[in-house]
């Protein structure tokens, strides 16, 4: 059992308790995700069409919400509550969302949206789910006050004016590498358009 599921009651059912793990399992997710972005662009049919300029400013838009993200985040030393963490609980997650949405658009594949769909009912309760239990037992009252004032996903654009503060690159950097990430995601883009 792996500590992000330990809060679960246990279940003596084999396939359920693999199942849970595997939904839990946070490398899998992340992992999927950035295999997907590629597996678009790889597989995209060749031809500019309208799609394109759905999915890839989309795509743009997922990229710069996460490097805003990961540039405010002290993971489990404080609490985030300014910059995209003033607008929604988990703007990481929200930046994961946008980009799979939009490379599956501009992909033009019948088969990604089922595909980002089901990996998103999949992975993405759980993943809220565990982050917000995990936060309101290390931060408590504090959590509770920022929880009750910014939703999980969607954003309260009311919040906008609490949404400054210091961004910086290193964070974004040594937090998740996202910088790094936001590079492979560009050139998953790029590939799509270009070949």
């Amino acid at each position: 059992m792996s500590h992000r599921t330990r809060h679960l009651p246990p279940t003596s059912n084999p396939v359920q308790k693999a199942v849970r793990e595997m939904r839990y399992h946070e490398p899998s997710r992340q992992l999927l995700a950035l295999a997907f972005a590629l597996l678009f662009a790889v597989m995209a049919p060749p031809g500019w069409v309208v799609l394109y300029w759905v999915g890839l400013p989309l795509a743009a838009a997922g990229i710069l919400v996460r490097l805003w993200a990961s540039g405010h985040v002290v993971k489990n030393r404080e609490l985030a509550t300014n910059g995209p963490y003033a607008l929604v609980r988990h703007p990481l997650y929200v930046g994961n969302i946008l980009l799979l949405a939009g490379f599956s658009i501009a992909s033009q594949l019948w088969w990604a949206i089922p595909l980002v769909l089901v990996f998103l009912w999949f992975y993405y309760p759980p993943a809220v789910q565990y982050e917000d239990l995990k936060l309101q037992r290390k931060f408590s009252e504090q959590w509770d006050n920022w929880a009750a004032r910014t939703p999980a996903l969607l954003p309260r654009l009311g919040n906008l004016g609490q949404a400054g503060g210091r961004w910086s690159f290193r964070q974004s950097l040594m937090g998740n590498g996202e910088p790094l990430i936001a590079v492979y995601l560009v050139f998953c883009a790029w590939y799509l358009v270009v070949i």
